[in-house]
């Protein structure tokens, strides 16, 4: 069905001075079939053209329980696409604080560490803008560990190793743009939050718009989220807080108030006469920067090339048009904004389902109408395409399954495997025993571990005390032993662009009073050689050797501690016939057994 451009019967909006046209009817037709087709529970789109917006409607509900529907001024998480947002404060920052887009991030921001030297001497804010750095994604850093303090969570990038040199590939990284939120926040000694509602919501009129889930709570006419359980049911899942990773996509807004931003990009970076983003940034900002992946996204659509990414945009011709467009995704919520600067068009799509297909058909569909460009058939495309992955899903089941049912026994018992794990580039979890089950308690949430193969276990997310069955992390727990056989770390394959990320055991924390470890204090004797044991000004207890450096001894139990950065050395204190303590330092070359002496 090709949109004609003659007069018809249905109603037609006509717009700019190019008097093109929409067929109104047409595309709701169009646009509610991927709605049922994506099974997505509500969504809203906007069309803006040049400094007006031609279309705007809501599709569907943003409270499914209680049939609330979705209106143009329903309020969604954005996702990533408040990315631009954040780079756009650059912009901003080069016209009035002398920022230059070649400078290093630590000129501004000298904390910022990173994996290697390479990178602290030639990483450009450039290329930290357009995911060039050669770090993969670290996500789960953020999201399993949230922080509400950015200067905290900047610091685990110091331990994120990189798979890539520096402009060899793009890569996408939320953390760089962290750092980008936070080199604004120096210029202007003002809070991201601030600068983006004082730069943008406050002179684009966005004034429902806002900056975390807080704030959205507090607002009328907003969305719930929801995930498509097995390809079939949709069902509610809480909001989540991004935290300090904010200025990579914590914004909250509706498709009417994200209309006002598509503007600018449209009026050389005005909004009703008032110059909000430097017109010489949006000259630059449309460009891109870096080629994405071989530069064809699909080869069932040879016109739709040269994929690349720039100053938080991804860049391609669709059809034989100029295209800016980025995605965004959060629990819950998906969404998609796009501009055809050279055909003065912009549109955004913001839906309230998980992971969702349904914002990149409609702004396809969008497009192809208001372009008037040949149709494709999205309906049929996302069927046949969904249709492979329910496929493909069946197949990992039935292996997972397979898998699961076996009469798998651990190597250890459940209890060795419980404790506190730490990764300084992501942080800490507990790993807790329950009715003889192992559970893994997040910051955000909990996990259920079952065991595969000897000291090997998959997680199964937990939600509201019950376990899904049908959750699929990706990765396992992973166990490993030291030389005394004992659980000292796991590897989980968090990143998957790097070998697993391996956290290392370090128990419970515990507080030890000094009357508590004073008896342990003295001089020991083993083999002629005099071992010392004090208490230093931190109060911790310290293990001296002669001619060897002194160890920290960290409390693990009743009388018994472990040596600090030796894996698999123990020290215990036993009673003796005299009522003090021998020494007995278990080692993976022994165990031996120095005496008290009266000293």
């Amino acid at each position: 069905n090709i949109l004609t451009f003659a007069l018809t019967l249905f109603t037609l909006v006509s717009f700019s001075q190019k008097n093109t046209k929409i067929n109104t009817k047409e595309l709701d037709k169009r646009l509610e079939e991927l709605q049922k087709i994506t099974k997505t529970v509500g969504f809203s789109v906007a069309i803006v053209k040049g400094n007006n917006v031609i279309y705007s409607k809501g599709f569907g509900y943003s409270d499914l329980e209680n049939k609330v529907k979705v209106n143009e001024n329903t309020l969604f998480p954005i996702g990533s696409t408040s990315k631009a947002f954040t780079t756009a404060l650059l912009g901003i920052m080069e016209e009035e604080k002398g920022l230059l887009f070649t400078d290093s991030p630590k000129k501004y921001i000298p904390e910022l560490e990173f994996y290697n030297n390479d990178l602290n001497n030639n990483v450009t804010i450039l290329d930290m803008i357009c995911h060039r750095t050669g770090m993969p994604r670290h996500d789960n850093s953020w999201y399993l560990f949230p922080t509400e303090d950015k200067d905290s969570l900047l610091s685990r990038i110091k331990h994120h190793k990189p798979f890539k040199e520096i402009r060899e590939q793009w890569y996408y990284n939320n953390f760089m743009y962290l750092a980008q939120g936070l080199i604004t926040e120096k210029l202007t000694g003002k809070s991201w939050e601030d600068n983006i509602r004082e730069r943008f919501f406050k002179p684009l009129d966005m004034k429902r718009s806002n900056l975390n889930i807080k704030e959205l709570q507090e607002q009328s006419n907003i969305s719930k989220g929801y995930i498509l359980e097995e390809f079939k049911n949709s069902k509610v899942t809480p909001y989540y807080n991004i935290a300090s990773i904010s200025p990579a996509g914590s914004i909250n807004s509706s498709v009417v108030e994200m209309s006002n931003w598509l503007k600018i990009w449209l009026n050389k970076g005005k909004f009703e006469e008032k110059q909000v983003l430097p017109e010489s940034y949006i000259k630059r900002a449309t460009n891109p920067l870096m080629i994405v992946g071989n530069g064809i996204s699909n080869a069932e659509f040879p016109d739709q090339h040269l994929n690349s990414y720039g100053y938080a945009w991804f860049v391609s011709s669709y059809k034989g048009h100029y295209r800016m467009e980025h995605g965004g995704n959060i629990d819950g919520f998906s969404a998609n904004v796009a501009l055809f600067p050279t055909d003065d068009i912009g549109i955004v799509v913001l839906s309230n389902q998980d992971g969702s297909y349904l914002p990149t058909l409609v702004r396809n569909a969008v497009s192809d109408n208001v372009l008037g460009l040949e149709k494709t058939d999205w309906t049929s495309f996302y069927s046949k395409l969904i249709s492979k992955v329910i496929e493909n899903h069946k197949k990992i089941e039935k292996t997972k399954n397979e898998v699961l049912t076996k009469n798998n026994i651990p190597t250890h018992n459940i209890t060795d495997y419980t404790g506190i794990y730490h990764n300084p580039g992501y942080g800490k979890f507990k790993i807790e025993n329950k009715n003889d089950s192992l559970f893994v308690k997040f910051k955000v949430a909990n996990m259920l571990l079952r065991n595969i193969n000897h000291d090997v276990f998959k997680p199964f997310w937990v939600n509201d005390n019950v376990v899904d069955a049908f959750s699929d992390t990706g990765y396992n727990f992973n166990f490993q032993s030291n030389d005394l056989g004992e659980i000292e770390s796991v590897k989980i394959k968090l990143e998957p662009m790097l070998d697993p990320i391996e956290f290392k055991k370090v128990g419970e924390t515990v507080v030890v009073v000094n009357t508590d470890i004073e008896k342990y204090v003295g001089s020991y004797a083993v083999s002629g050689i005099e071992l010392k044991v004090f208490i230093n000004d931190e109060k911790q207890l310290i293990l001296s050797v002669p001619g060897q450096p002194n160890y920290t001894l960290i409390y693990s139990k009743e009388n018994e501690f472990k040596v600090k950065d030796l894996s698999g050395y123990k020290a215990r204190f036993d009673a003796n016939s005299d009522k003090q303590y021998d020494l007995t330092l278990i080692q993976p070359n022994g165990t031996f057994t120095a005496k008290k002496t009266n000293k």
